[in-house]
């Protein structure tokens, strides 16, 4: 029910941030998703990100595009911008409205579908434009609004609901980000709060492309085959009035680990997932080095968590193509319509 908002009353005991703010400022409508979704834990992560950073809810625009993931912008800053476009199109919104007004703090947030699939394209652009961004994807490797099929991010060998292999490679969505060019790029997983919120944090201090893949577990998937509670089984023993879809309730998964060492995550169907954060003395400076590093521990069956990489001396689409500072919405007809003059010298410079 997105419809219902969240009561406005707020206990005036609540510590407000420097502009003002409350934590409650930041968040957004009741969430619609499965019980335990690490998708709440990712938007819990946003509103405690700006709400330390003393953001302006106004000074954000939130895009999304089509899927579980991107239903969550309604979940978290009420009081900013926001837009849902079309599956797998919000980068070339990001970046349009970036270009008109590079005075807001633009988050896109994606999911695997949506950036691996049908948005891959788009995706590639945007980072190797270097748009100025904080770039999330909540990745869970299914379709989870299509009952969970494989998504491109799926790892081979992995089985579905229904005990179907994945035969097909996956996309290292923060392989991809580093072989692009993006200035920042991060890996988290929604169950470790701890280590998100610092790497939002950094991505939205940085001002150029920052990229954060999150493994976000799909609670809704878990009933495999040979349980007499699954879906299939009710529904072959149930002569039933209508059709309801019931998703089970779950807990969250969370984790705390310290760095440089791994940890098994068991998921709600069992399989295990195998987390290893970066240690202390990580450089993630050296582009090449971290690669290799995302790659070396894919091909131990781990996932590398932290800041994977930054530039420090990025720049961003407004540095390449040379912009002004006054955003251009805000520019009048004497900048935008210098006069026949000014064009006759620009017509001239091209022949």
């Amino acid at each position: 029910m997105t419809y219902l908002a969240k009561p406005k009353l707020h206990h005036p005991s609540l510590t407000r941030n420097a502009v003002g703010y409350t934590r409650r400022d930041y968040e957004g409508k009741v969430s619609t998703l499965c019980a335990g979704c690490g998708h709440d834990s990712i938007s819990a992560a946003i509103v405690q990100a700006c709400w330390e950073l003393d953001v302006e809810p106004h000074r954000v625009a939130k895009l999304s595009g089509i899927g579980c993931s991107s239903k969550t912008p309604d979940y978290f800053l009420g009081q900013s911008h926001g837009f849902n476009t079309v599956h797998g199109r919000m980068p070339s919104v990001l970046t349009g409205a970036n270009l008109a007004n590079r005075d807001l703090l633009y988050l896109g947030v994606s999911g695997d579908g949506d950036s691996a699939s049908i948005g891959i394209g788009q995706l590639v652009h945007v980072i190797r434009r270097g748009v100025a961004m904080v770039y999330i994807v909540e990745n869970n490797g299914v379709y989870g609004l299509t009952k969970g099929q494989f998504s491109a991010t799926a790892d081979q060998g992995s089985m579905s609901k229904k005990g179907v292999k994945n035969a097909d490679s996956p996309i290292n969505l923060a392989a991809l980000a580093l072989q692009l060019g993006a200035t920042y790029v991060g890996r988290g997983f929604s169950g470790d709060k701890h280590q998100l919120v610092p790497l939002i944090k950094g991505a939205i201090r940085h001002r150029g492309a920052a990229f954060i893949d999150v493994i976000s577990p799909c609670v809704a998937f878990n009933n495999h085959a040979g349980s007499t509670k699954s879906y299939e089984y009710v529904r072959e023993h149930n002569e039933a009035v209508n059709f309801l879809d019931v998703i089970p309730c779950k807990s969250e998964i969370t984790v705390d680990y310290p760095e440089g060492s791994l940890v098994e995550v068991e998921q709600h169907d069992g399989s295990v997932l195998r987390l290893r954060k970066l240690s202390a003395d990580y450089d993630p400076t050296d582009r090449i080095a971290s690669l290799n590093h995302v790659l070396a521990t894919e091909a131990r069956g781990e996932v590398a968590t932290g800041l994977l990489f930054v530039d420090t001396e990025a720049e961003d689409l407004h540095a390449h193509l040379n912009t002004v500072e006054t955003p251009f919405n805000k520019l009048g007809v004497g900048e935008l319509c210098p006069g026949k003059a000014a064009l006759d010298r620009i017509n001239a410079s091209l022949r």
